[in-house]
C-alpha cells in the first residue's frame, strides 16, 4: 500500500459507487431474446450473460478472458479458544502450498487459465520461502486478538485491511482484469465469519456457526459458546459494519470485503466463493449497498450460515456440490460458468443473421 485513508470507510471506497447498468442489461436481455434458442431455454447462464453485461455497464461486451482470484490469508487470535483441531502455524504452511501449485485452488486456476494472487494480511508465523514463487506481503497485523477477551483488531486497522482488498482491486481493473473473485485462508476463520454473520443479521449462534475443519459434536458446541459470549461481551452495532469487523472480524474477510468494494468502484464484477467469502460481502453490502449488483455467488457451502447470508443478500447460489473448503474454490469453479454464460450471449447466430425462423 502507498497510502492509508480515513477510518471512516463511507468516506473512501464505499463513496459514490456506480449504479447497475440497466440499459446495459435491457440490451443484452433483448438480444438473447434473438439467438436461435427457444427463450429461457439456457436458464440461469442466460441470467448471468445479462448480469455481466449490466456490471460492467455496456453492451455488446466481451467475455472475461482475464479472471483473477486473490486469496487473502490471515490468522486468528480466538483460534487459541479451542474452536479448530488444527493449530495455527497451518495458515502459513497452507500459503505456501498455494503458490507452490499443490492446494485446491492452486490446481483450479492453473486447469482453467484463472489468475492466482495470495496476500499476506496479516499471518502470524513465517511463511516458508517456495522458489520462485511471490506472496503478496500487505500485513495490516500479525493476526487478530481472540475476540472472546478483547476486540479482534481495531477499527484503523479494520480499514486498513478494506484498504488492501480495495486497492487490489483497483490494481487489477487498470492492468485489464474483467472478473475477480475472493478467497481466504485462515485457522480459526469460520469462528469469526460466523460471529460477523450473527452480528449483522440477529441470527443466534447455534444457527450461524459449523464445523468448519471438522470438529466434533463437542467442539462445535464450544464454537457456539465462544461466538456467543463474544457478541455479549462486545455488543457489536448491526448498523455499523466498520465495527463489526474489528469487533469478531478478521483482517482477511475485511480484505475481501475491500476487494468486493474495489471492484465495484471500477465494474469489475467479483465472485463471491462460500460461507466466509459470503459473511465479506454481507460487510461490503452493509457499507455500500450497490455492492450487491456486482457481486456473483458462486455456491452453496455446507456450512449451515451460509444460508442465512444467502437470505440476508437474497442471493441465489450457482451451484451446490457439497463444498466447504474455501480458498476461493467454488469461485473458481464459477468463472468458467460466468465465462461460457458471456460467451453464449456473445457468440451466438441470431435467428436473422443464421437464417432460421423464429416462433412467430
Amino acid at each position: 500500500m502507498t497510502e492509508k485513508t480515513s477510518p471512516t470507510v463511507k468516506s473512501t471506497w464505499a463513496r459514490d459507487l456506480p449504479s447497475f447498468d440497466e440499459a446495459a442489461a435491457a440490451a443484452a436481455r433483448a438480444h438473447q431474446g434473438q439467438l436461435t434458442k427457444p427463450p429461457g431455454s439456457l436458464g440461469r447462464l442466460e441470467e448471468l450473460g445479462v448480469f455481466f453485461a449490466g456490471a460492467r455497464g455496456q453492451f455488446p461486451v466481451a467475455a472475461p478472458e482475464r479472471a483473477r482470484i486473490y486469496v487473502f490469508a490471515a490468522d486468528h487470535g480466538v483460534a487459541a479458544e479451542g474452536v479448530s483441531p488444527y493449530p495455527s502455524s497451518v495458515t502459513a504452511a497452507m500459503v505456501a502450498n498455494f503458490v507452490a501449485g499443490g492446494a485446491a485452488i492452486s490446481v483450479l486456476t492453473r486447469s482453467l487459465g484463472i489468475e492466482l494472487r495470495v496476500v499476506d494480511v496479516g499471518v502470524a508465523s513465517s511463511i516458508p520461502p517456495v522458489a520462485g514463487a511471490t506472496v503478496l506481503s500487505l500485513p495490516v497485523r500479525k493476526g487478530t486478538a481472540s475476540f472472546l477477551r478483547e476486540a479482534a483488531m481495531t477499527r484503523a486497522e479494520a480499514q486498513a485491511a478494506l484498504d488492501v482488498g480495495a486497492r487490489l482491486a483497483a490494481d487489477a481493473a487498470g492492468e485489464g482484469v474483467a472478473l475477480l473473485g475472493a478467497g481466504e485462508m485462515g485457522i480459526g476463520n469460520t469462528t469469526a465469519a460466523a460471529a460477523v454473520v450473527a452480528a449483522l443479521t440477529g441470527a443466534a449462534p447455534e444457527a450461524v456457526v459449523g464445523r468448519g475443519t471438522g470438529v466434533d459434536d463437542a467442539g462445535l458446541a464450544r464454537k457456539i459458546e465462544v461466538v456467543r459470549a463474544a457478541l455479549e461481551r462486545h455488543r457489536p452495532d448491526a448498523a455499523d459494519a466498520l465495527g463489526v469487523l474489528a469487533a469478531v472480524g478478521g483482517l482477511e474477510i475485511a480484505a475481501m470485503a475491500g476487494l468486493m468494494l474495489g471492484g465495484a468502484a471500477r465494474r469489475v464484477p467479483v465472485v463471491v466463493d462460500g460461507f466466509i467469502s459470503g459473511a465479506a460481502a454481507l460487510v461490503a453490502v452493509r457499507l455500500a449497498p450497490r455492492v450487491r449488483d456486482f457481486l456473483c455467488f458462486s455456491h452453496l457451502s455446507a456450512e449451515r450460515g451460509h444460508r442465512v447470508v444467502c437470505d440476508a443478500l437474497d442471493a441465489r447460489p450457482l451451484f451446490d456440490l457439497g463444498m466447504r473448503l474455501g480458498e476461493g474454490t467454488g469461485a473458481a469453479l464459477a468463472v468458467n460458468l460466468l465465462r461460457a454464460a458471456v460467451r453464449l450471449q456473445s457468440e451466438m447466430a441470431t435467428f436473422a443473421s443464421a437464417g432460421v425462423a423464429n416462433r412467430e
